[in-house]
């Protein structure tokens, strides 16, 4: 072994440690991973951000906009809207949604779809009195099956056909990737709708609104009497009377209701507060300030909401910029104009300050907010709206441009007469020029993340390769297999690839194992297609672990999920994937070496 493999391993291992222990972000262990292989001289410096240009990172980047203005069409949402009327049969409901969820995610971004479909899975178990969790998981699965059957349907897929270009004469087309794809999807959508969900333990999970923040709880009515020592004094001053965490989310003035009233108003004799607090600071602000309880006026969510004042629940993304951060530190009410009702993690409300809360990912926060800003504000900050969301149905005129759009690069990068990154950056700009999207929403719907991620480890896959590391593990992996059949190293590259993708990002794992795979493939004279097929497969095959995806993650909080609920179904549907997925593999894609190779 080379000095320089021994780099390339070391930084490799390290990586994956820092991976699945999670302290720090994928973004950043894949940027220390880079600048590992740049200082010790493995990579040179002149070719160390090269992956950040490679057609990959690109084509996911234009994928993601492009998704994003498919969304604003209203296309998804309008399928989606006929959910509601699937009655209430778990298996019914179970086998609509992941079939659903797959489509989209076939043609969109993973996540994408279950954004758009988590709120309608959880208003379904509202509605039928079902626990989310027998809905959610199997979404979250489904939009991993989509992502195997087109080459935009997952950023795996497209690293992959990177890969196999430089192994081949061209890369992989847009629907290469269906046949195998498809049958694996529609074994999977037919085991988790059928008998799947019925091994997903029953959590409480996701409760109501009304039960897992009782507004009435929390907040009351106080009046501003003339004697008070507040008047003609601001919100602002208010807030800041007493020690303990006060909030006005409301005020009355005759007959004038100001719901999220601006922190400079001016209070008057006879105002009447709607507010936020506990027993004791509600206690201490009547001490200080002289203000009257206004009675025991039942409160609901008119209280705090109306046609112009929106109160949503959202969950915190595992990328969030607010994991880390407090509703303090982000000053949520100033810069954003929104308050922080309640904060729940693993299905219970945290009773401490909640200006003094560290937001993890999973936690549901209760948000009161502009209605036409709020939604937006969401994306800013790295949250996903829960069941408060409504559907937005699209324009036809807005479809069918999208639709169009969309079709026309398909079709030419099917056809050939346009390679992917270049047809999908087209139809991104044009659906910009259309309005289908604004710029700023393009920008924000790139997962910025994975595209560091994809930068960074990009090189350091090509540099496993040219130091012969993916050699020197493929051939391991060769005398491992002995005298078995060729279809036997298949199924332990995909096992391999299984693994991987389970503890780490799944982009991560392809950039990992499309080389060693190609190796394989070279090692015993076979062509590099069915390997990286496999690899394909498995790296969209996280379903053992809530950590192997955003998709997982973001239904583990709403789902009641514990971290071992996960394998209950994943287990036997990677077997079935596994069965499945070889025979299938072995069949569209030979193993007998192609001409086309080099």
């Amino acid at each position: 072994m080379t000095i320089e493999q021994r780099i390339v391993f070391a930084v490799l291992l390290l990586a994956l440690v820092m991976f699945i222990a999670a302290r720090w972000r994928y973004d950043i262990v894949s940027l220390l991973a880079l600048l590992a292989i740049a200082v010790t001289g493995v990579v040179p410096v002149e070719q160390l951000f090269d992956g950040f240009g490679h057609p990959a990172v690109v084509t996911v980047a234009a994928v993601l906009v492009v998704s994003r203005g498919l969304l604003n069409s209203g296309l998804v949402g309008g399928i989606a809207s006929w959910l509601g009327k699937l009655g209430d049969s778990p298996t019914v409901v179970n086998l609509a949604l992941t079939a659903l969820v797959a489509v989209c995610s076939a043609f969109m971004n993973n996540v994408g779809a279950l954004a758009l479909l988590m709120p309608a899975a959880i208003q379904i178990a509202r509605k039928t009195r079902h626990p989310p969790s027998i809905f959610l998981m199997p979404l979250a699965f489904g939009s991993l099956l989509g992502g195997m059957t087109t080459l935009i349907g997952t950023p795996p897929n497209i690293i992959i056909a990177a890969f196999r270009a430089e192994a081949a004469a061209k890369p992989f087309g847009m629907f290469d990737y269906t046949p195998v794809g498809l049958g694996v999807a529609l074994a999977g959508v037919l085991f988790i709708g059928l008998l799947g969900w019925r091994f997903i333990p029953k959590r409480k999970g996701q409760a109501s609104r009304e039960e897992l923040f009782d507004i009435k709880d929390y907040i009351t009515e106080v009046r501003v009497p003339e004697n008070s020592k507040m008047v003609s004094k601001t919100l602002y001053d208010l807030e800041r009377a007493v020690e303990e965490e006060v909030t006005v989310v409301g005020l009355v003035r005759g007959e004038k209701r100001q719901l999220a009233p601006s922190m400079f108003e001016y209070l008057q004799p006879g105002d009447l507060l709607i507010v936020q607090a506990d027993s004791n600071a509600l206690k201490a602000l009547a001490d200080a300030t002289g203000l009257e309880f206004a009675g025991s006026k039942e409160m609901g969510r008119e209280t705090v909401g109306s046609d112009d004042i929106s109160v949503m629940e959202a969950i915190v993304k595992p990328d969030s910029s607010m994991i880390g951060n407090t509703a303090w530190t982000l000053s949520l009410r100033w810069r954003f104009g929104i308050n922080l009702l309640g904060v729940a993690r693993h299905g219970e409300r945290l009773k401490e300050r909640l200006r003094n809360v560290q937001f993890r990912a999973g936690d549901i926060l209760l948000l009161q907010g502009g209605a036409e800003t709020l939604q937006e504000t969401l994306q800013t900050l790295g949250c996903l709206p829960l069941a408060e969301r409504g559907i937005r149905l699209g324009h036809p005129r807005r479809i069918v441009l999208a639709v169009g759009l969309f079709g026309a690069a398909l079709a030419a990068t099917a056809a050939g007469s346009l390679p992917v990154q270049l047809a999908f950056v087209a139809a991104a700009v044009a659906m910009v020029l259309a309005r289908l999207l604004s710029l700023r929403e393009a920008y924000e719907s790139i997962d910025w993340p994975v595209i560091v991620l994809l930068g960074a480890m990009i090189p350091v896959g090509q540099a496993l390769r040219s130091t012969g590391g993916a050699q020197l593990i493929a051939d391991g992996l060769l005398r491992l297999s002995g005298q078995m059949p060729l279809s036997a190293t298949l199924v332990i590259v995909l096992l391999g690839t299984m693994f991987l993708s389970d503890v780490i990002n799944n982009a991560a794992a392809a950039v990992l194992m499309a080389p060693i795979a190609i190796s394989v493939a070279r090692g015993v004279g076979a062509s590099a297609d069915p390997f990286l097929m496999a690899v394909a497969v498995g790296a969209s095959s996280a379903f053992l672990t809530p950590i192997g995806h955003q998709s997982n993650a973001l239904v583990m909080a709403p789902g009641g999920y514990k971290f071992g609920d996960y394998w209950r179904v994943g287990l036997p549907l990677e077997m079935i994937i596994t069965a499945v997925s070889i025979p299938l593999i072995l069949w569209f894609w030979p193993l007998a070496s192609s001409a086309a190779e080099g």
